[in-house]
């Protein structure tokens, strides 16, 4: 049986990478602005690259926070990579900017208190407890390109679904949400799609879950 999962196109992301990488790792993909289709696949894959309102500007657009939200809600298979976990968050703050977010993680999205931004390139992660992602990938590095993240985890009500596992990096004396599993929402700060043979192994993990 064909696993089917959607990239989102909302205007944002490397789509074509994106596209590239979930087929290798086993999955037939189509590239979509279409929300009736976006709710249908078995997976959604919400890419993401720029600047946090641009992003959300983009994706209100293709009605895309709703097909989020009602994906979740029937317990369907979400991922979310680079500013498309970012805009999970409630929030976003760029130049001063605060911009909301899709708010299905209470947090927001700040500059790295880094003395070098962007933070750009391979770096190890710290996998939370009873990681699915990164199964037999937990020692590897993986590729960043981003000067946000969200540097604090605080989930203050009860989760919709089960205690989330929450990843870890830390650069340049900073510390940052490096990816996040959380029942069907799944999303990583890095590029998969970057990752060589890690992510690939990261992607057909998550694709195992759909």
């Amino acid at each position: 049986m064909t696993t089917t999962v959607a990239v989102l196109d909302y205007g944002s992301g490397n789509l074509r990478s994106a596209v590239r990488a979930v087929e290798r790792a086993g999955a037939e993909v189509v590239l979509t602005s279409d929300p009736a289709v976006a709710q249908e696949v078995d997976g959604l894959l919400v890419p993401g690259v720029g600047a946090f309102e641009a992003c959300m500007t983009g994706l209100r657009e293709v009605d895309g926070v709703r097909i989020i939200e009602r994906r979740l809600i029937a317990s369907r298979p979400v991922l979310g990579i680079c500013v498309g976990m970012q805009i999970l968050f409630g929030e976003g703050i760029e130049h001063g900017v605060r911009s909301e977010g899709c708010g299905e993680w209470p947090g927001t999205v700040e500059r790295l208190q880094a003395p070098v931004v962007p933070h750009m390139g391979w770096n190890t992660v710290e996998p939370g407890a009873g990681s699915v992602m990164f199964a037999g990938v937990e020692a590897e590095r993986f590729y960043f390109v981003h000067s946000y993240g969200v540097r604090d985890w605080v989930l203050s009500q009860p989760p919709a679904f089960p205690e989330p596992s929450v990843t870890w990096t830390a650069y340049a004396g900073d510390r940052f949400v490096s990816a996040v599993e959380h029942g069907p929402l799944w999303a990583t700060q890095f590029h998969p799609e970057k990752s060589g043979d890690a992510g690939r192994r990261l992607l057909e993990n998550w694709i195992a879950t759909l």
